[in-house]
């Protein structure tokens, strides 16, 4: 009973909670808010009368707002008045749908809707993004083309297809891409080694991080081979400059365990047998082997023009396999369990040299990998 009382309580603050959400909305003037939090309410109890009342007091004023911000932006000389107008009336559409499929709130209010109105308006924003578009194209700059490309967009998806924004699309996508090159140098053959899985996780990355709709574009030298591609505005470079795998360093420690007080055997006493009390000892040798590798990677990003250095970053990497085991000689008795369990482990064959490598690549990686985010994320 306690859990259930408890239970409805705390259903009743939420429900409390929910009403003063849309209250505290109406009264800082978020009208289209407090429209949508009584939409809400009235979907789950069509009767709730303190959201009718909010629904009935703000809906008007919603619409009000929207109008007024609709009319003056088109009266305006403001660069996107026309965009500016239609998202007013998107809203006023929006919150038309949605009391719409509320029979709670069209028993409150009779909802409102533009969409009459915006077909007309769709022709005039395409026109004012095309020619914001042309402009932006026309001053030369990647940043520029970026913002000519978005201007475009919103010009077709207005009026899709129109004039030629199709072409106007792909010529500013193509102004705004930075196309890298990136050259992953291999790890010298004589080594008997492969970098071919690092390699693929950095292509993996760059080109699941970095899509086509994006505006950089990564390419690796096959690639750039393919598409003949003249235009390189970076160059990517990757190389270990220096590593080693499977230095082997053995450590070895001996030490004479003992333990007091340990049965050894029986003896009489007075006719008695008693158990014999004695210190045992042993001699306990640990092994332990490492088996280390180290490298560093150079991260080079240069210009594609003037091949001068952009950024130049290193990035070190270690992995050190572990194998202990332990050997004795004497009274187990002396030795704890864990001396015990650690004598019954034998040495072992560290893994094979391209496999320590892969390890030594791990570390590397995850701090390239964010280098490589921090660099282009202002492009």
């Amino acid at each position: 009973m306690k859990k259930s009382g408890l239970y409805l309580i705390l259903l009743g603050v939420a429900f409390l909670a929910g009403c003063s959400s849309g209250k505290k909305a109406y009264e800082r003037g978020d009208y289209n808010e407090a429209v949508m939090k009584s939409v809400q309410r009235l979907r789950q109890n069509p009767d709730h009368s303190k959201s009718q009342e909010s629904l009935k007091s703000a809906y008007p004023l919603a619409i009000e707002v929207l109008e007024s911000q609709a009319t003056n932006a088109i009266a305006s000389n403001a660069p996107f008045k026309f965009k500016n107008a239609l998202a007013a009336y998107g809203q006023i559409n929006q919150l038309y749908e949605q009391i719409r499929q509320c029979p709670g709130c069209l028993k409150v209010v009779t909802p409102k809707n533009y969409y009459s109105e915006i077909a007309p308006l769709k022709e005039s924003a395409a026109s004012e993004s095309y020619n914001a578009g042309i402009t932006a194209l026309m001053k030369g700059t990647r940043n520029d083309a970026k913002q000519a490309y978005y201007n475009f967009t919103d010009a077709n998806s207005y009026v899709a297809g129109y004039k030629d924004v199709i072409e106007y699309l792909e010529k500013s996508k193509s102004e705004a891409t930075l196309r890298v090159v990136v050259e992953q140098i291999p790890v010298p053959a004589s080594y008997n080694l492969s970098g071919e899985f690092f390699q693929n996780k950095v292509e993996e990355f760059l080109h699941s991080n970095y899509p086509d709709n994006g505006f950089i574009k990564f390419y690796t030298d096959d690639e750039a081979k393919t598409v003949k591609l003249e235009k390189v505005d970076h160059i990517l470079k990757i190389q270990f400059d220096d590593f080693s795998v499977g230095n082997t360093n053995l450590k070895e420690k001996e030490e004479t365990v003992t333990k007091d007080s340990v049965r050894v055997g029986e003896t009489k006493i007075e006719g008695k047998v008693v158990p014999v009390y004695n210190t045992v000892k042993a001699k306990y040798t640990t092994y332990r082997k490492e088996v280390i590798s180290n490298g560093l990677l150079s991260m080079i990003v240069l210009d594609g023009k003037t091949n001068g250095v952009l950024s130049h970053k290193k990035f070190p990497g270690q992995f050190t396999w572990v194998n202990t085991w332990a050997r004795f000689n004497g009274d187990e008795r002396a030795l704890t369990q864990s001396q015990i369990s650690l004598s019954k482990q034998k040495e072992l064959q560290p893994p094979q040299a391209q496999d320590l490598f892969l390890e030594l690549t791990r570390p590397i990686y995850d701090q390239l990998i964010p280098a490589l985010k921090t660099f282009y994320q202002s492009y």
